[in-house]
Order: C-alpha cells, then sequence, then structure tokens
C-alpha cells in the first residue's frame, strides 16, 4: 500500500512538472507566430509582456523563492546563498556578453523553474492540494518567460522557429528530473533546497535589473509598467491561495 502511494505521489509530481515546464514551448510558439500590425502595437505588445515576465520572476523571489528559502537557514547562511547567487549570474551573464550569446530570459526563465520544481517534488508529500497550484502558477510564469526567451533567441541567433520550440520542449523535461530529484533526495534536506532557492533568487534579481528591466522601458508609454503590475499580481494571488 504505502509503495502503491509513493508511486502515485511520483507520478503526480512527473506530470505536473511536465505540465508547468510544457508552458515554455507553448509561449514560445505563441511569440512565433507573425508579427502583430501595426509596428507600434507589436511594439507595445513586446515591451508588455517583457515586463510581464519580469513582474512574475520579481513576484517568484519576493513571495517564493525567498520565503522558502529563509525559513530553514540561519542568517550567515542566507547572506552566503543569495550573494552567491547574484555573483554567479554575474559571471554568467558577462560570458554570454562575451560570446555574444544573449540569453538572460533563457537563464531567468530556468532559474525560476528548476528550483520551484525541486521544492514541488520536495513537499509534495506534505500537501499535494499544494502541489497543484504551485505547478498552476509555475505553468502561468513560463507562459510570457518562454515568449520572451524565444523572441530573445530568434533575434540574436540563426535558429529557426521550430529549433527554438523543440529545445524549449526538451527543456520541459527538466521539469520531472528536479521533481524526482526533490521527491527522493531533499524532502529530508530542506536546508538544501532552501539554500538552492535563494541562490537562484539572488541570480534572477539580477537579471532582473540587469537585462529584462532594461528591456521593458518604453517612453511614453504606460502599457509595459503595467504588465510588469500584473505579472507581480499573478504571484500574489498565487500565493494568497496556497496560503488560504
Amino acid at each position: 500500500m504505502i509503495q502503491a502511494l509513493e508511486t502515485n505521489g511520483l507520478l503526480q509530481i512527473l506530470l505536473l512538472t511536465l505540465m508547468a515546464g510544457l508552458a515554455m514551448p507553448l509561449g514560445a510558439a505563441i511569440a512565433s507566430v507573425e508579427r502583430i500590425r501595426p509596428r507600434w502595437l507589436e511594439t507595445e505588445v513586446r515591451h508588455s509582456v517583457i515586463a510581464f515576465g519580469g513582474g512574475a520572476l520579481l513576484a517568484a523571489v519576493a513571495l517564493v523563492l525567498v520565503p522558502e528559502g529563509t525559513s530553514n537557514l540561519p542568517v550567515a547562511a542566507i547572506v552566503a546563498c543569495f550573494a552567491a547567487g547574484g555573483i554567479t549570474f554575474m559571471f554568467l551573464d558577462r560570458w554570454l556578453a562575451a560570446n555574444g550569446t544573449p540569453a538572460s530570459q533563457l537563464v531567468a526563465m530556468l532559474s525560476d523553474f528548476v528550483p520551484e520544481a525541486l521544492a514541488l517534488g520536495a513537499t509534495f508529500s506534505i500537501s499535494s492540494e499544494g502541489g497543484v497550484l504551485l505547478a498552476c502558477i509555475i505553468a502561468l510564469q513560463n507562459v510570457p518567460e518562454g515568449f520572451n526567451s524565444y523572441r530573445e533567441l530568434a533575434q540574436a541567433t540563426g535558429y529557426r522557429r521550430l529549433q527554438v520550440i523543440g529545445g524549449f520542449g526538451a527543456m520541459a523535461l527538466l521539469g520531472p528530473v528536479a521533481g524526482a530529484v526533490g521527491y527522493f533526495l531533499l524532502s529530508d534536506s530542506p536546508q538544501v533546497v532552501s539554500g538552492i532557492m535563494l541562490f537562484a533568487a539572488g541570480g534572477i534579481l539580477y537579471i532582473i535589473f540587469q537585462d529584462i528591466a532594461p528591456q521593458a522601458s518604453l517612453k511614453r508609454h504606460w502599457a509595459p509598467p503595467l504588465g510588469a503590475l500584473a505579472g507581480f499580481l499573478l504571484g500574489v494571488i498565487g500565493e494568497a491561495v496556497l496560503s488560504g
């Protein structure tokens, strides 16, 4: 009986994290649709979606990664993990820039998705309902992040439409892998999960202010900042539902 319950729980984790991950190629597929006309509307939509993704990432940092990360660690470890994440992502950003590979949106998307999938797997046995809600929230975040990552890669590389979308589909498999690792290896190691989440939070915060927020700015247009508010509000709603 216990083994059957464990198998059922693992299957649910794999399906939920895969569903959340498949939101990335879904967002990429939407972004690949023929450009919107007129041009000013295309520009407004693109910047608004970038801002929405930035707001969603900021919500993930403020409402999920940092609160969960700080709950099991002393102050010194919190500072070390968070700072290490920011500094590591700074060096990664510099390396990508030096090699002419703009991928800040992609890095931010995976940095958000993988730790949350780990946490979902590690905590699923405690609250399966919370796991379902968390997976839905991750999926909603991944759609605009997949959209932005596709546009970034399509503009900076020679990859074809199906190559990028297929690559994002392969990345979706990281969700079940991370969920299984969290379920089997980290369910009894909350400090490790907390450290990973804080590391990711520091890195994501660096990317938001280094790359994403500057891209979202558009003079004399108000939709992009409203998009950022909507993205953050998505995280607030998710947190309120999970807490309730």
